[in-house]
């Protein structure tokens, strides 16, 4: 089994999602991130479940869909790393034009 590792931006991405959603309900804010702990955990044993990120030329970039965003990690050696969750609607900041 791979190890999850959270990144600052992932979990600071998931605070941002629960302050969100928790100004209209708190209820829906907690199993909206429930929902994404659960998609993660799966890659604990199926890291390469997710596709690559087509706006990436990096196969080890990929992601997994949940819902309305777009989980974004990497597989290493020393597990998956949960880089961001970004809201499908929104550009994503970074990427390259290639």
């Amino acid at each position: 089994m791979a190890k999850i590792i959270w990144t600052k931006l992932a979990l600071a991405d998931l605070d941002s999602i629960y302050d969100f959603i928790a100004k209209e309900s708190p209820f829906y804010a907690q199993k909206t991130i429930e929902q994404f702990l659960s998609r993660v955990e799966m890659l604990s044993e199926f890291p390469e479940i997710g596709r690559a990120v087509p706006e990436y030329m990096k196969k080890e970039i990929r992601e997994i869909i949940e819902g309305n965003y777009r989980l974004f990690y990497k597989v290493e050696k020393k597990g998956v790393y949960i880089i961001r969750v970004h809201h499908s609607a929104r550009r994503i900041k970074g990427r390259r034009n290639t």
